[in-house]
């Protein structure tokens, strides 16, 4: 069970129809920057982590896993993932350069690696070596259908239809210039689908406080589960403030890096629904100590998909705080065993590994770079 070799790569896959856009962000392509760890008795660990499919920033992800961290693994045995995520993330020459963004992605794409060799390895789907049960619900909401870029009749059709296919759960994306015009969408919406199906909405980041404050009332009106990234990002105080202004939950993770950025969100009482996303988290690895840590006060754990649903719906049956997760369906034609929903919930992963191994045709498909 030695590591024998590194292999880096980099995938860029259609998203939805023509592009979608939300309140910050335009995309054509998912990038799936990642790579293969093989061993020398023959079995391969595949990770990998995500982006808008930006080449050049790819490539320094990419040479970050092989020329960084990649050789810190060659020879050592993949089971003991644990002592070798502490040794990637202690690695004093990246830590000096940052302690989160390009460096943290590139750990996570091993580490998935090397949680995928050691369930192959055990015979296992990581959900059952994880601890998980088969038996357990993990409810799937839809975000494919709400992008902000959506005109609001093809809004309200696409809602109208997730609803028709059996999801219980939908999500739309806010933080048009004009918050009212969100509130239109966001009513027109509700109608659609009627007051049975939870309705979340995400502003990317997008709005200031008072904005985000303003439109309290209507997200209240509308009966929001939550209220996701409504402000800047780091903004702990904004978060915290915004908690004490409005009813409704606020969620929010994807966009943090590390456990010590959670504690603090956590400790202000500045979130209600972590999102953790093990590709922005350095792994699995990482994504778990959060989990216990939002477990720890009592709060339920959506993991932020972006199309990392591969990986979550593993963690999801794992970890207890979990019980819903996002849908995008962006990479299913990449993997091996694509996930998949059925009357609005998923379906547990029945091959040993974490999800991630690729079809043999995927990177001459979508390979770059």
């Amino acid at each position: 069970m030695q590591i024998v070799s590194v292999e880096p790569f980099i995938l860029h896959v259609p998203v939805t129809g023509d592009g979608i856009a939300d309140s910050t962000h335009t995309l054509s392509h998912w990038g799936a920057p990642g790579v293969v760890l093989r061993t020398a008795c023959g079995l391969a660990g595949y990770g990998y982590t995500g982006t808008h499919a930006h080449l050049p920033t790819d490539r320094l992800i990419a040479a970050c896993i092989g020329e960084t961290f990649g050789p810190l693994l060659l020879g050592e045995d993949p089971r003991a993932v644990r002592a070798l995520w502490w040794r990637m993330n202690r690695h004093a020459p990246a830590q000096w350069v940052g302690r989160g963004g390009i460096t943290h992605l590139a750990i996570a794409a091993l580490d998935v690696a090397l949680w995928d060799l050691k369930a192959k390895a055990a015979g296992q789907p990581l959900w059952q070596l994880l601890g998980g049960s088969a038996g357990k619900r993990i409810a799937a909401y839809n975000t494919d259908y709400g992008w902000l870029s959506l005109p609001e009749d093809r809004l309200v059709a696409g809602m109208r239809e997730a609803v028709a296919r059996g999801y219980r759960g939908v999500k739309m994306k806010v933080g048009s210039d004009d918050w009212r015009q969100d509130a239109r969408r966001l009513a027109a919406v509700r109608r659609a689908i009627g007051p049975d199906i939870a309705l979340m909405v995400d502003a990317n980041g997008k709005w200031d406080l008072p904005t985000a404050q303003r439109f309290g009332p209507a997200l209240a009106e509308h009966d929001v589960r939550w209220f996701e990234e409504p402000i800047w990002y780091d903004d702990v105080e904004g978060h915290r403030r915004l908690a004490e202004a409005i009813t409704t939950p606020i969620a929010l993770g994807e966009q943090l890096y590390v456990l010590d950025q959670f504690r603090s969100f956590i400790a202000a009482g500045a979130v209600h629904y972590v999102q953790p996303d093990a590709v922005r988290l350095s792994g699995i690895t990482e994504w778990w100590q959060v989990a216990e840590l939002a477990l720890a006060h009592r709060l339920p754990v959506v993991s932020h998909a972006g199309d990392m649903v591969q990986i979550h719906l593993h963690t999801a049956i794992a970890h207890p705080a979990c019980d819903s997760m996002e849908y995008i369906p962006w990479l299913r034609p990449v993997f091996t065993e694509p996930a998949e929903v059925v009357d609005g919930h998923y379906v547990a992963p029945r091959q040993p590994g974490a999800g991630t191994t690729l079809r043999e045709d995927a990177l001459a498909r979508y390979g770059v770079g």
